[in-house]
């Protein structure tokens, strides 16, 4: 429950409502790993904690990225750091992608928003270990093409060998040629192999529900679906019952779910 001091090294702004932060641990303090899909507890002094998923790269477990949407006291706290700053961080929390597990299947990475941020890492891996998987697909959603995430980087993944990705804005402006609509509008136009493939997906939760319909209509199945969940995280040790969903403590069991286990959940209106 004690937060550990960490430095901020670098911070820069992703979109207009949007920043990253990168953290290192202050001197003579190891920095520990984490697994893709996790999050971090940032504690900005005089302001509170957030639960923050972990946005860098795995195999740089020392230098910590957090892409953060500055939407309350705590976040508009974060948003004032600067380089040199300090806050606080205790983590890593939670289960992470299955990235492991899928080794040998076609991924499939479906993001909302902000929630490709979470979807990074498990990104990294797969494309530092290209081989050890099939065909990748990224399909993207915004609201507008200004707050589409890691324009830079997306360039880079589609030049890797073996990778598609494709980007939907609900609203485009006068330089906008690509698609225009629901994420779910880029699943119909996808070939799957519902035997081989897995979906790791991150947004709103009613982009969740609809994207899983339209993956099952593809025929993958449930436990091949995984979704991370980001509730109103408090104490990140499943004792205050502000993430709990049904019987599950997402701080704890989660964020990140095979579909088959929170579908029902998920399902259920004002839980």
């Amino acid at each position: 429950m004690m937060p550990s001091p960490w430095r901020v090294a670098e911070r820069w702004d992703e979109t207009a409502d949007t920043f990253t932060v990168a953290l290192e641990p202050e001197p003579r303090r190891e920095a520990p790993g984490f697994a893709p899909g996790q999050f971090n507890m940032l504690y900005a002094f005089g302001a509170g904690e957030s639960a923050i998923s972990i946005s860098g790269d795995p195999a740089l477990p020392g230098r910590m990225l957090h892409t953060v949407r500055k939407v309350g006291t705590v976040t508009s706290a974060l948003a004032l750091l600067r380089p040199g700053d300090t806050l606080g961080l205790r983590g890593p929390f939670g289960t992470g992608w299955p990235i492991e597990s899928l080794r040998g299947r076609d991924l499939l990475f479906i993001a909302g928003g902000i929630g490709l941020a979470p979807l990074r890492p498990a990104i990294y891996h797969a494309l530092r270990h290209r081989t050890a998987y099939g065909a990748i697909r990224i399909l993207l959603g915004a609201r507008t093409p200004a707050d589409l995430l890691y324009p830079e980087e997306l360039a880079n993944w589609r030049k890797s060998p073996g990778v598609a990705c494709a980007v939907t804005v609900d609203r485009g402006d006068s330089d906008w040629q690509g698609h225009v609509g629901v994420v779910t509008k880029l699943i119909s136009s996808i070939n799957l192999d519902p035997r081989n493939s897995a979906a790791l997906i991150c947004g709103p939760e009613v982009m969740m529900r609809y994207t899983a319909a339209a993956l099952r209509e593809k025929g993958l199945p449930q436990e091949s679906i995984h979704v991370s969940l980001e509730r109103n995280m408090k104490c990140a040790v499943a004792h205050c019952g502000h993430c709990q969903i049904g019987p599950h403590f997402i701080c704890q069991e989660g964020p990140v779910y095979p579909l088959n286990r929170i579908a029902f959940w998920l399902a259920q209106r004002e839980v």
